[in-house]
């Protein structure tokens, strides 16, 4: 009589435990292969493994960036709830804290043997067509300009379906938790918070540095009649701006130019902005871009920067965002911008969070997103709208868990003698601040 063979472990199997010697625990989510085979806990997000490829590519390009490049391709997938697979191998990460293991080099023979065993092992797959490819020294002006060109020149079409009416790419303010508040408002709502910071009058000269599709040029200009120059790197921007200009009739008020900041000449303004668009800029470069700030500002004049930041134990960004959304991008914890503008000769006077704000502003987007998706593959293809989803989920559950924070960092060049022109309060700020 034949003694039947065991069932050989499928492929789900197989990598189990190459996977948990990278997290360095027991999975946090199910895994699902090619085979049909699963393994891991049964009320987890699953993951599937579309293919062989996914794991060739994580022999060729482990950790995050790997993993990111065979979602982005459809190797890899997770069904149902991307935040909360996500969420899941985060808080796995959390657990392990300072005792993070290391993965050794038996570690990678192991699953390399595995791979062998699975078929998964050979040639390098080619690089998605999505990733930047940037050339030239970090953040010459060359390569800032392909840089900025890579995320917002997608094309205006794309961000006129993302965003909302007022086509503000940052972070809202939301003053109210009624149904009733649509992130349009919260958008204005921001707006309108900068403009009263900034202390905008009748024919007050504004510059706004890296001003994206003019949400903020356009209500300066319409709501507080300022004067203003809008600069910007991406020429489907200025496009933009410059149509919005000649439709709302505001030739005599607004100035676009696409240029690098370090080009921008002349100062005495009364006031400057610059939303988002720090993080741009480097960090051995932040110095002179906050000096450049104190000498555009006339004294008494006021600087506002609304900055993403980064904990001070926890990624800014990461592979995956710097090789496909913001590449070069540099993030700090708060306090230490708040250093380099103080370094600068600017005297800052508020310092307010608005981490919990975006989670709001992306999730909105996001919704956008998923209630669109057709739309926007037929836009941009499957890929990059992967890349998206991937992004904004990823970005929501950064601020959510404090990885990443945002503030608006209100500073002012004080007159030769101190003078600052401040108020002695801030109270009219808030008020009836609805964004409607």
């Amino acid at each position: 009589m034949s003694t039947a063979r065991p069932a050989r472990p499928g492929a789900a199997h197989r990598l189990a435990a190459p996977a948990e010697d990278a997290l360095g625990g027991r999975l946090p989510v199910r895994l699902r292969a090619w085979d049909g085979s699963e393994t891991g806990p049964a009320d987890a997000p699953v993951v599937v493994v579309r293919s062989r490829r996914a794991l060739r590519r994580l022999l060729w390009q482990p950790g995050e960036l790997g993993l990111a490049q065979a979602y982005i391709t459809g190797e890899l997938d997770v069904e149902g709830d991307l935040a909360q697979a996500l969420r899941a191998v985060w808080g796995a990460v959390r657990e392990r804290g300072e005792h993070a293991p290391r993965f050794t080099t038996a570690d990678r023979v192991r699953a390399v043997r595995t791979a062998l065993r699975l078929g998964a092992v050979g040639p390098r797959p080619a690089t998605p067509a999505s990733q930047a490819r940037l050339r030239g020294g970090l953040h010459s002006k060359a390569r800032d300009r392909a840089a900025i060109s890579h995320h917002y020149d997608l094309s205006n079409d794309f961000y006129r379906l993302l965003l909302d009416e007022t086509m503000a790419y940052s972070c809202g303010y939301w003053t109210s938790d009624e149904a009733e508040f649509t992130d349009a408002d919260a958008q204005r709502a921001k707006l309108e918070l900068i403009c009263r910071k900034l202390d905008l009058a009748p024919g007050a000269r504004l510059l706004d540095i890296g001003c994206g599709w003019g949400s903020l040029t356009l209500y300066a200009a319409e709501r507080h009649k300022a004067q203003v120059t809008a600069v910007t790197l991406a020429r489907e921007q200025a496009a933009y701006i410059r149509e919005q200009v000649r439709e709302r009739g505001l030739e005599h008020q607004v100035d676009v130019v696409c240029q690098d900041y370090r080009d921008i000449v002349g100062g005495a303004y009364d006031a400057v902005a610059t939303v988002e668009m720090g993080e741009h800029v480097g960090d051995a470069e932040y110095p002179a871009f906050a000096a450049a700030l104190h000498r555009l500002v006339r004294p008494r004049g006021r600087v506002l920067v609304q900055q993403m930041s980064r904990g001070s134990n926890a990624p800014g960004g990461g592979e995956f965002i710097e090789a496909y959304i913001a590449p070069d991008m540099h993030m700090r914890p708060m306090g230490r911008t708040v250093g380099l503008l103080e370094a600068a000769g600017l005297e800052v006077r508020s310092v307010e969070s608005m981490r919990e704000h975006y989670v709001r502003t992306i999730e909105g987007w996001h919704r956008t997103l998923e209630d669109h998706w057709d739309a926007f593959v037929r836009l941009v293809g499957e890929e990059t709208a992967r890349v998206w989803r991937l992004y904004l989920v990823g970005a929501a559950l950064a601020f959510e868990e404090g990885r990443m924070g945002v503030d608006q960092i209100l500073g002012v060049r004080p007159a030769p003698g101190g003078d600052s022109g401040m108020p002695p309060s801030q109270r009219s700020w808030y008020t009836a601040l609805d964004g409607r």
